[in-house]
């Protein structure tokens, strides 16, 4: 079955994705960002096997909610696509997902500690982040999230959080547009680091409900000024090689 292709300004935002996670240390050879596909339902935008500093705009291949390659596209696929399909399956908000590795993030992943938002920048995680333990839905495994059936249990762990701590591995951030979740893999980095500093300094007064909420808010209407930046950090590329 023929399908639309999508928008080539999509595109060239999720090739601009990875490198600034890339560049902004938040995944490094693996990791992977995807984007809702513009005009077919269903359908999404995510890579093909390869590191997100050299993702290129023929590596964007397109792909349904079970993990099945629609484009022309001879290379291989991520492993963890099944992560990507069915938070889209299970949540019709969600534009966009960033899975990672970030560092300063798997200390709460492997204790159950929950990112909680320090400052107003992560005021995204709300009351807290989600967690995922995929024992509880596959016994013992490789740590991925290499199927359906695993990709459906993280979305539910995820539920109508912004961020899900998956133990033993990462996390993987939603967002309502492609920016958002870079954002928020960004800041989800950045409050890891702080919150880590200020647990031995004592206790932690958070962001209650409602000041990560206007907080949130009132950074969404920023993103465009760090994007742009971002952007402009990665200097005169190519984006085709």
């Amino acid at each position: 079955m023929a399908i639309k292709p999508p928008a080539a300004d999509l595109v060239d935002r999720l090739v601009y994705a990875n490198r600034i996670l890339y560049d902004q240390n938040i995944v490094d050879g693996l990791g992977h960002a995807s984007v809702r596909h513009d005009s077919e339902p269903g359908a999404f935008l995510l890579s093909c096997n390869r590191a997100p500093g050299m993702v290129r705009r023929r590596d964007i291949t397109t792909y349904d909610f079970d993990g099945n390659t629609l484009s022309d596209q001879t290379e291989r696929p991520y492993l963890e696509r099944f992560i990507h399909g069915e938070i889209y399956r299970a949540r019709p908000d969600v534009m966009a997902v960033v899975h990672s590795h970030s560092q300063s993030v798997i200390p709460f992943a492997i204790t159950r500690n929950m990112l909680k938002p320090v400052f107003h920048m992560s005021g995204f995680l709300g009351e807290g982040s989600a967690h995922f333990e995929i024992r509880e839905a596959g016994g013992n495994t490789d740590m991925l999230i290499r199927s359906s059936y695993l990709g459906e249990a993280l979305a539910k762990s995820l539920g109508q959080h912004s961020c899900v701590l998956m133990r033993g591995h990462g996390s993987t951030v939603v967002g309502t547009s492609l920016e958002q979740a870079v954002y928020r893999a960004i800041y989800a980095e950045v409050n890891a680091k702080l919150q880590l500093a200020a647990i031995g300094l004592g206790e932690i007064t958070f962001l209650n409900k409602e000041e990560a909420q206007l907080s949130s808010d009132m950074n969404d209407g920023q993103i465009p000024r760090s994007w742009n930046l971002w952007i402009k950090r990665l200097g005169e590329i190519d984006l085709d090689q």
